[in-house]
């Protein structure tokens, strides 16, 4: 009997579905900083994608930011088994750029992508906007789709963009930095991002739906991309491509909502009535990460 009932335990936990979440970075490739050649960065984040057995992650590329030396960054990712996608050529806003040299900029990213491998049919927004009014988004959105293109969309938003740019500015003020307490800042940032998305779309789906999680291809993300992933992990996360993350229901629940900026799970809680106040993790703010990173005496 007692055999029994832990095979059915057994059979009980291993059926319990682990939540999963795609890794994908934006902006890529980004130019030289201080504490990396873009060469340097692209080795040292595939290098640790790679040690973390990332088997595939997607980079949203910037077309405007390729040039002859960059070009063969791209092509490393797309070496290494990773896909590319596209995120524009020029990185304009679609809330404050005239409709006409949006759509063409986006069709000129995507003629320079046609001569890259691994590339894939997503389009994501630069800055997560999608059109300040519901007449610009919808052309966009039909633009999109006379191009063979689906929404890049993302479910866990965040500002590691502003923690890599605190680590710049420490950098070119000569300040010493602790790059563990770093390390330990990012992750668990990060993952209270992850948190608190994850929780928003258990209450509006009634499930965790399959993650899509924003990052940029910067420096911050070279340095700890593997220890994000160990702490996923670590918490029973699954880590899938982003093309099985693409597969779940809510990439065709778009919602009627001009609010997108947050992602997808934020924008479906927004056409269920939330309130915006509800709808943002803490550490979305450059004051809270700022006055965090100030407490952690992380930059001396």
């Amino acid at each position: 009997m007692k055999n029994v009932i832990y095979l059915l335990l057994l059979l009980y936990v291993t059926n319990i579905a682990a939540n999963e979440i795609a890794i994908t970075f934006d902006d890529g490739p980004r130019a030289d900083t201080r504490l990396f050649t873009g060469k340097e960065r692209t080795a040292k984040l595939i290098k640790n994608l790679q040690k973390a057995k990332v088997e595939d992650a997607l980079f949203f590329i910037t077309t405007g930011h390729i040039n002859e030396q960059s070009k063969a960054r791209v092509n490393a990712y797309t070496n290494a088994g990773f896909h590319l996608a596209n995120h524009s050529h020029s990185h304009f806003s679609a809330h404050n750029t005239a409709l006409d040299t949006y759509l063409h900029d986006i069709a000129k990213a995507k003629n320079i992508l046609a001569g890259f491998d691994n590339v894939l049919p997503y389009y994501r927004y630069p800055y997560l906007h999608e059109g300040k009014d519901r007449k610009t988004r919808d052309r966009i959105r039909q633009h999109l789709q006379s191009l063979g293109y689906k929404n890049g969309y993302v479910t866990v938003d965040n500002y590691d963009w502003y923690m890599d740019r605190l680590l710049q500015n420490a950098l070119a003020d000569g300040k010493s930095v602790d790059y563990e307490k770093l390390k330990q800042a990012y992750v668990s940032i990060l993952w209270e991002a992850i948190r608190f998305y994850d929780d928003i779309g258990q209450s509006v789906l009634g499930r965790s739906p399959k993650h899509v999680l924003l990052l940029h291809e910067n420096d911050i993300a070279a340095l700890f991309i593997g220890d994000l992933v160990a702490k996923l992990r670590a918490e029973g996360w699954q880590i899938i491509s982003a093309q099985e993350a693409f597969q779940d229901p809510i990439a065709t629940e778009v919602p009627d909502v001009l609010f997108n900026g947050q992602g997808r799970v934020s924008a479906i809680a927004k056409s269920k009535g939330w309130e915006n106040n509800r709808l943002r993790d803490n550490s979305s703010s450059e004051q809270y990460l700022k006055t965090y990173f100030e407490k952690q005496q992380i930059f001396q």
